[in-house]
């Protein structure tokens, strides 16, 4: 491996906390090793207003496959769910150490638990997986788009325009805000969205000796999980923005999944719970998605992509 190793990743507190924590690892393993991380503008960044919804499939990751593709990086860190499940051509996606906390957290101005929000209550979320869900459980609560990094959605929460919002709890963990939370909701109240919490570095398939490194730091159980969840949605042949929620979770050599996918006015959800081995992760994604299909899903899922 070479001497020195550059880190793409983008340039927000978060992301930068989340390569840091990469390095570290990286280094105890390769501590010979010199490495820079070095900061890239995603479309996602250069667009903050915009509804993540409306700026396609890797939004946040394509500048940063750019640049390995081109050799300005060798390595790059990514949050998993915001990877497309297909990977690139020439590249290499590598889900890297345990993940954290993968739910989804409530932060809002009264403190209540989400059953116990006052009707009409505005929350923002971007996402269609979480508005879908959400909405399934309470039809009484406003949903309104929030975009920026995890500091400006927290401050967001404060002003006039939101009485709380959603977002990703390891995020918050990360950036040791976690004071801020109001309620971890239940997995199987509003399901993560696959991958979540958890951080993948990315590699160009060729570099042999590099991304042995990289696997030297994997934690088995969290690349089971998030490879079973992810199978859901790339069985499903949609992006991230799909209202696709799964959870998998590892005792012993067994993995159990559960997966929903939901309408986007959360009028209708379908759920389901699987095991298998831990050994066949895509397996086990495979057979929940089937189980989708068979309660009835497939039709409220092509909708969905359309």
């Amino acid at each position: 491996m070479n001497d020195e190793v550059r880190i793409g990743t983008r340039g927000s507190a978060l992301a930068l906390e989340q390569t840091r924590r990469v390095v570290d690892a990286l280094v105890a393993v390769s501590p010979g090793t010199r490495f820079e991380i070095q900061t890239i503008t995603s479309k996602g960044d250069d667009n903050p207003d915009d509804p993540i919804e409306g700026l396609g499939v890797g939004v946040f990751t394509t500048a940063i496959e750019q640049a390995l593709h081109e050799h300005h990086i060798d390595l790059a860190v990514q949050s998993l769910k915001d990877l497309p499940t297909i990977e690139t051509p020439g590249l290499v996606v590598i889900p890297v150490m345990e993940r954290d906390d993968p739910r989804d957290v409530l932060v809002n101005r009264w403190g209540k638990e989400f059953i116990n929000l006052p009707a009409g209550a505005t929350i923002g979320t971007g996402s269609p997986r979480r508005i879908a869900q959400l909405k399934h459980g309470r039809k009484d609560i406003r949903f309104t788009p929030i975009r920026g990094n995890v500091e400006t959605r927290l401050h967001k929460a404060q002003t006039a325009d939101y009485d709380g919002i959603v977002l990703a709890a390891a995020g918050v963990r990360r950036l040791g805000m976690e004071e801020q939370i109001t309620e971890y909701l239940s997995p199987h109240i509003c399901a993560p969205a696959p991958g979540q919490g958890a951080l993948a570095v990315q590699g160009r398939s060729h570099d042999i000796d590099l991304l042995a490194t990289v696997l030297v730091i994997t934690h088995r159980p969290t690349v089971a999980a998030v490879k079973a969840e992810r199978e859901v949605l790339k069985s499903a042949g949609s992006g991230c923005q799909l209202p696709i929620g799964t959870y998998g979770q590892v005792e012993g050599e067994t993995l159990k999944l559960f997966a929903t996918v939901t309408a986007t006015d959360g009028s209708m959800s379908y759920r389901v719970q699987v095991s298998g081995a831990t050994e066949d992760p895509e397996v086990v994604g495979r057979a929940a998605y089937l189980q989708l299909i068979e309660q009835g899903a497939g039709e409220l899922m092509r909708g969905l992509v359309r």
